[in-house]
């Protein structure tokens, strides 16, 4: 029997009735059919915001100067991060596996996705100096990225226009999460959403939610490194301007 998991889908396209939407809540009823605890961040709808600052955390390390990891870093000490964030990381917290869902915008994932690394995944509780890849603190839990593009397969080609996608989710996989530690599963990548007829969506929906289920069936060791981020981590990198 699969050991049962705990899985954030975080979902970053502004419309509900969308094809994000719909890959997300196929996969969801498919890994809770399946037995797995599943929490969908609608970070849209949710009303999560993009943008970082002041308004993030209710302490203050230095009212002369923000530099964001020492504000990230001060608000872990004192529990001081506003709500939506403090909502995510309590999801991020508890998710063996994370999975985030997104359209393809201009090369890189929507502004609220980015937002939400930026703000949620903070200094002191996703990652510190000298823990990083097979030292981060979030090592021996699981990722995957689900995405959709507008682009066809032979646009994104080795001779397509576009190129390999490979390279274009580097930045999410490689040095957001794989650098936090997590183990990144290769994406699922929906080609030609726009252009594509039923049958063609419909397998999209069973290939992710397989896709999905195989990373959940995956072993996980969960450590609680984030909790104890800060107690070696050195702060002379926030006395750099940045």
């Amino acid at each position: 029997m699969t050991e049962r998991r705990h899985i954030l889908v975080v979902v970053a396209h502004p419309e509900p009735q969308s094809f994000n939407h719909a890959m997300a809540n196929a996969a969801a009823q498919a890994l809770r059919q399946a037995g797995h605890s599943v929490v969908i961040s609608d970070l849209c709808a949710e009303g999560f915001r993009a943008d970082i600052g002041r308004h993030d955390m209710t302490s203050i390390a230095d009212a002369g100067r923000f530099h964001v990891q020492a504000e990230q870093a001060e608000a872990v000490r004192a529990g001081a991060f506003a709500p939506d964030i403090a909502r995510e990381q309590a999801r991020v917290a508890r998710a063996d596996n994370i999975i985030l869902q997104f359209p393809l915008w201009w090369g890189g994932p929507p502004a609220i996705l980015k937002g939400w690394i930026d703000r949620v995944l903070a200094y002191g509780f996703g990652y510190v100096d000298g823990r990083r890849f097979d030292s981060g603190l979030f090592q021996g839990r699981r990722a995957m990225l689900s995405v959709t593009t507008g682009g066809t397969p032979e646009r994104f080609a080795e001779t397509g226009v576009y190129g390999p996608i490979g390279p274009i989710l580097m930045p999410l996989q490689k040095l957001a999460l794989e650098y936090m530690g997590f183990e990144v599963a290769p994406p699922y990548v929906a080609h030609g959403v726009p252009r594509s007829d039923e049958a063609a969506r419909r397998d999209h929906l069973a290939g992710f939610s397989s896709a999905a289920l195989a990373l959940a069936r995956q072993p996980v060791t969960r450590t609680n490194d984030y909790l104890h981020a800060l107690d070696t981590a050195p702060e002379a990198a926030w006395a750099r301007p940045g």
